[in-house]
């Protein structure tokens, strides 16, 4: 079976966002690849790109969360237009909590953690660095 796992844009500052993600989440990162480390003839690297990551990648449970930064010869990510989410399925209430308590940390809480109208209990945010996510644990 395919799975399917998030792969986020980020304007820099993708090795914070994921340092917040891994100490919401734990876990150790899988890749961390800068555009430094690819540099050759065939690939020049701008001295303000760097540093900035290439690819990271955090295994969360079975799946993985990636990203990247884009480059400035590439112009802004419009981190505000993201309408895509994240979504989260928590194994218990209590960590559903605190997932949703560490993602909101510094972000905008959308639907606070409460019953959804289909049963489970859900919340909906965009965290500090204008990620969207949904967490959502189901009893049944």
């Amino acid at each position: 079976m395919a799975a399917i796992n998030p792969y986020i844009n980020f304007n820099g500052n993708a090795e914070e966002a994921f340092n917040f993600y891994k100490s919401v989440f734990g876990g150790e990162f899988g890749t961390i690849v800068r555009f430094k480390d690819l540099e050759s003839a065939e690939f020049p690297v701008a001295e303000e790109d760097a540093n900035k990551i290439m690819r990271i990648v955090l295994p969360i449970g079975g799946n993985i969360l990636i990203a990247n930064d884009v480059p400035e010869s590439m112009g802004p990510v419009s981190e505000n237009e993201n309408r895509s989410k994240i979504s989260v399925n928590a194994e218990t209430k209590d960590e559903a909590d605190k997932i949703f308590a560490g993602l909101s940390e510094g972000g905008e809480v959308e639907m606070p953690m409460a019953e959804s109208p289909w049963g489970t209990y859900f919340a909906m945010l965009r965290d500090k660095y204008g990620i969207e996510w949904t967490i959502e644990f189901a009893s049944n």
